[in-house]
């Protein structure tokens, strides 16, 4: 039988014209003291120190035309969003409330460094995963999109369940490490090693850049098969 064609090295997988990069949940209430995690008590560390590296990529993804995805977190009024299920677990869930990121408030919009620009795509879900109930895969599927560079907040939910997603769906999915925060250090390594033992490559920021800018240097993917 034919063996389906594959992508083995960093620089294919992460050509600008099949690769989305995806910024999960860079909202205020999730990232900026006086918003929804910081009352719940959530150290927003992590999530402010991978600003400066996201913002570079960001840029890197522009001038280079990469589809850029900006995916935010939004909670419906009267809990229209919530199911029983859903907002059981949410408030039992660490450092964060039910009311986060909620339908009109301030702290539903995305850091002012990481802004979406004019005629950036905006995808709001209401779960963890940034397909379940919405267009993402639709509009990644119509530009012809390949591979997903998914970075944000937090690593360990909203990311990790994002990326897992989008490889079940037939996605490349690359993590920049750098990139990509949360409040657990530990649970954001069991991430980072959980995606490179089976759903796709970890990097630095550095290396996707470079790759987009055609470097002498070839990138070698870490593909691990365990």
């Amino acid at each position: 039988m034919r063996e389906p064609q594959m992508l083995l090295n960093l620089e294919d997988v992460v050509r600008p014209e099949h690769t989305a990069l995806i910024l999960v949940d860079m909202q205020k209430d999730f990232c900026m003291e006086g918003f929804q995690c910081w009352e719940a008590g959530r150290d927003l560390g992590p999530a402010q120190s991978i600003i400066p590296c996201l913002k570079r990529l960001l840029e890197a993804a522009r001038r280079h035309g990469v589809l850029v995805i900006h995916v935010g977190f939004l909670t419906l009024r009267g809990h229209l969003s919530d199911s029983g299920p859903w907002l059981a677990q949410r408030r039992r869930s660490t450092y964060s409330s039910e009311r986060v990121a909620m339908e009109g408030t301030e702290g539903i919009q995305f850091v002012d460094d990481l802004a979406p620009a004019e005629g950036e795509v905006v995808v709001y879900k209401h779960r963890y995963s940034g397909f379940t109930g919405t267009n993402l895969d639709l509009i990644l599927r119509s530009n012809g999109i390949k591979t997903t560079v998914i970075t944000g907040v937090s690593t360990n939910v909203c990311v990790e369940t994002t990326l897992r997603h989008a490889f079940e769906l037939e996605y490349y999915v690359v993590l920049p490490q750098d990139c990509t925060a949360s409040w657990s250090e530990t649970l954001r390594q069991a991430t980072l090693e959980n995606v490179r033992r089976r759903f796709g490559h970890v990097c630095d920021s550095a290396d996707i850049i470079r790759a987009w800018s055609n470097g002498p240097e070839q990138l070698e993917e870490e593909w691990t098969v365990r």
